[in-house]
């Protein structure tokens, strides 16, 4: 599956307390800030600087997070529909191993809200749209194998994005954290050095 990843100059990165906090799948691990001098100084940026670049990675973040909930999307309307063609397999195959000879009749949607009704005969395969235009020809063991497989790799799929999404948003935490105490430890720069130059004019 692909993932869409933020660019980052190292595959970790540390806070000015010295914690290490690791990349995760291509998504760069946003600083907890502590010392901001530190911090500035460990980038070498002044505020204005520093503060364009979080800017630019919050953005970056909040791309790679609609990306990842497309993809959420995606996975979490596939495997509904796999579930359905298990389901449909596994009638097919106990109405054949039923042997009642009578045909199994069944309303199946041609397109959204028009259905038409089929009599299925008994038989030993079933067909999978696999995509791009390509459905193959499977025994209903062979197509029940497959779709389970495909739900397991569709589920496992699904959590590894759940789990990528909130390391996502906890970045975007901590990067918006850093980013008012950035400019916070600013506003109280300048106050302090405005008081300085009231008491020496004074």
């Amino acid at each position: 599956m692909a993932t869409a990843t933020l660019s980052s100059s190292s595959s970790s990165s540390s806070s000015s307390s010295g914690t290490v906090v690791s990349d995760r799948r291509g998504i760069p691990a946003a600083q907890f800030v502590e010392d901001v001098r530190i911090y500035l100084s460990n980038l070498g940026l002044d505020v204005q600087s520093a503060l364009a670049f979080l800017q630019e990675r919050l953005q970056q973040y909040k791309l790679v997070e609609m990306k990842l909930l497309a993809q959420q999307r995606d996975l979490q309307a596939k495997i509904p529909d796999i579930k359905k063609c298990l389901g449909i397999v596994a009638t097919l195959q106990a109405k054949k191993d039923a042997a009642t000879g009578e045909p199994l009749v069944a309303d199946f949607e041609i397109s959204e809200g028009i259905y038409s009704r089929a009599r299925i005969e008994e038989t030993e395969s079933v067909c999978l749209w696999l995509g791009a235009n390509v459905m193959l020809d499977y025994s209903c063991e062979e197509a029940t194998a497959l779709l389970q497989k495909n739900l397991d790799n569709a589920k496992a799929s699904l959590e590894v994005l759940v789990a990528d999404l909130q390391f996502l948003r906890d970045q975007v935490t901590i990067t918006q954290v850093t980013i008012a105490r950035v400019y916070n430890w600013d506003v109280h720069q300048r106050r302090v050095q405005l008081a300085g130059t009231s008491v020496e004019s004074s």
